[in-house]
């Protein structure tokens, strides 16, 4: 088990710089990273990690790609990856998902990523770190994978909830990116920004308060649960919002509404 948490906050970060096990990714723009960033940290592009076939957004790269990737970075079995960003972490957790998709499972996201780390005064650097390259081997851990089929075969089974993370718009289907607007039938909304604190750096909400309101919104951590966007970016900060409080079986849709929106057979729900 890691000795680090999978939300962990800047001051707990800021103790643990010199281990040499420990791989913090920033996924900001480059200049961003250029100008300042967290000691020791390297920058990746996140398109790396996503494939694009139009209409499609937002697919997993073959497993030869996240090798060559991730080997790059200098991930081996024993490091682990704190990532972060400059939008309250959908970069980065997407990072992190497609890590455990590849079946590497020491990921960490920084709360509140770069805000978090420079507005509470932690130290900066401005030189530019070269990850040590290592060999990365892709172990396959689809049971974090939902795809079309999957939502399609098991849409009306209680057991699966499916979690919409798009903005209000979207979900109605008033504002549109794909052929079809509108939900996945039976998703609930919930988008991924309403579980940031905006008064405290993107943070994720104090979890005990994040906990009620998806009860409320009546998920159930007895049950399996899906969450998707418009290509897996903004879902993949709900699906670690979903792991940290406390759900076991979490699945993120890769292809998400780009996919099941532009698809001539699947339904959609609007209101």
């Amino acid at each position: 088990m890691s000795q680090y948490p999978l939300i962990i906050d800047a001051q707990t970060l800021s103790q643990h710089l010199d281990d040499d096990k420990l791989l913090i990714i920033e996924l900001c723009k480059r200049d961003i990273y250029i100008a300042n960033h967290i000691p020791g940290a390297v920058h990746f592009d996140y398109g790396h990690i996503v494939k694009v076939e139009k209409p499609v957004m937002g697919l997993v790269p073959d497993d030869e790609h996240l090798r060559k990737v991730f080997s790059a970075l200098g991930i081996s079995v024993d490091t682990h990856v704190i990532a972060y960003d400059d939008e309250g972490g959908g970069k980065a957790c997407r990072l992190l998902w497609t890590l455990e998709l590849a079946g590497h499972h020491k990921v960490s996201l920084l709360n509140g990523g770069i805000f978090a780390w420079a507005n509470n005064g932690f130290p900066m650097e401005h030189t530019i770190n070269h990850p040590v390259p290592a060999d990365f081997k892709v172990n396959k851990d689809n049971s974090v994978l939902a795809t079309l089929d999957y939502i399609q075969e098991y849409l009306d089974d209680p057991d699966i909830q499916i979690l919409d993370a798009r903005s209000v718009a979207e979900y109605r289907g008033t504002k549109n990116f794909a052929q079809k607007g509108g939900h996945i039938p039976g998703a609930v909304h919930y988008e991924w920004t309403d579980a940031m604190d905006r008064n405290n750096n993107l943070c994720l909400l104090p979890m005990e308060q994040l906990q009620k309101t998806l009860a409320a919104k009546g998920f159930d951590k007895d049950k399996t649960v899906v969450a998707y966007c418009h290509s897996h970016h903004r879902s993949s900060f709900s699906y670690y919002l979903l792991k940290a409080a406390g759900f076991k079986q979490v699945k993120g849709y890769a292809g998400s509404w780009s996919e099941w929106g532009n698809h001539p057979q699947t339904s959609v729900e609007t209101l």
